[in-house]
């Protein structure tokens, strides 16, 4: 029997125009979360989701809650098909889509915290110095290593922030050691990618924005899941509201697991993949992880509509 998961991405799939093709599919969508999300946010992103430029998203505080109420307006479209996930799981940012959908966070909440965030992370990371890079090729042990070395030789912190999938690794840290790692893992044959966060995300650079963030977490009002529910934190599942508060809390300072999520999935059944939101990047990190897993992206309306159609045929 098909078990399926809805994924929900996070920065670094935001794209001009990522909410044209869906408000034109659903219009009433303006209304009901991007026309919100202005009042509640004081800045215009039913504009910029819709007709915005590449310049829009330089900025985290503008980029993350736009991935993040694309995500929900798609996930409001399939729902309104009738579709349900029998899990769900987010990365980085895509944890915040993750809680909302399985009812732990109200969205409004959820937007107002991803706001929050991107601010206190690009403002520790200005006054730090940082930087953020994609290594693929190398596994993560060699990555662990690299960093050791950069951090002796540099006197700066730079730590491993993501398992993204196997061949792919995540460096963050202070600006000199990441770019020590970068050079010494391209020199041994590694593809690197340079990451535009807007700060040292998912790194111990961070602790001083995490404290800060858990005083407005810890007046925040979190839900039992109602959809099960995976987290990119530890893994694993959460079951509790008690648990997805203490994993949100962490989540700044610890790395993604991603690989360990997907697999968490697949051995509860789960083998096709809904990306909810704009971009391909989860996708493809699936298809890596799990060579066999059916994978259906809704970056575009005719994509959106092929996971529509895709899984109202294997619910029947």
């Amino acid at each position: 029997m098909t078990r399926t998961a809805f994924v929900f991405p996070g920065q670094g799939s935001e794209c001009a125009g990522l909410g044209r093709e869906l408000l034109a599919l659903r219009p009433d969508l303006a209304d009901t979360y991007y026309r919100t999300a202005d009042d509640l946010l004081g800045i215009p992103l039913a504009r910029i989701c819709r007709d915005g430029s590449p310049r829009d998203f330089e900025d985290p505080a503008v980029a993350q809650p736009a991935v993040f109420l694309t995500s929900l307006a798609v996930l409001e479209v399939l729902r309104g098909e009738g579709l349900e996930p029998d899990a769900v799981a987010g990365h980085s940012l895509g944890e915040y889509a993750a809680l909302a959908a399985a009812g732990v966070l109200e969205w409004t909440e959820a937007l107002w915290l991803v706001r929050l965030r991107a601010e206190l992370v690009a403002t520790a990371g200005d006054r730090i110095g940082s930087a953020t890079v994609a290594v693929i090729g190398p596994p993560r042990s060699d990555l662990v290593r690299l960093c050791a070395e950069a951090r002796a030789a540099t006197g700066q912190v730079v730590e491993v922030a993501g398992d993204n999938e196997p061949r792919q690794t995540v460096v963050s840290g202070q600006a000199a050691a990441v770019e020590r790692v970068a050079r010494e893992a391209g020199a041994a044959g590694a593809r690197v990618e340079r990451l535009r966060t807007g700060g040292p995300f998912h790194s111990s650079l961070l602790g001083e924005a995490a404290a800060e963030f858990t005083e407005t977490l810890i007046a925040t009002e979190f839900r039992d899941p109602a959809v099960p529910l995976v987290s990119g934190v530890t893994g694993g599942w959460v079951t509790t509201a008690a648990e997805a508060a203490v994993t949100l809390r962490g989540q700044l300072t610890s790395p993604v697991r991603w690989t360990e999520a997907v697999a968490t999935l697949a051995g509860s059944g789960v083998d096709r993949y809904v990306e909810v939101g704009p971009g391909r990047v989860l996708s493809g990190l699936v298809r890596r992880i799990l060579p066999g897993a059916r994978v259906h992206p809704t970056c575009t309306a005719d994509r959106l509509l092929g996971a529509v159609d895709a899984l109202t045929a294997a619910t029947v």
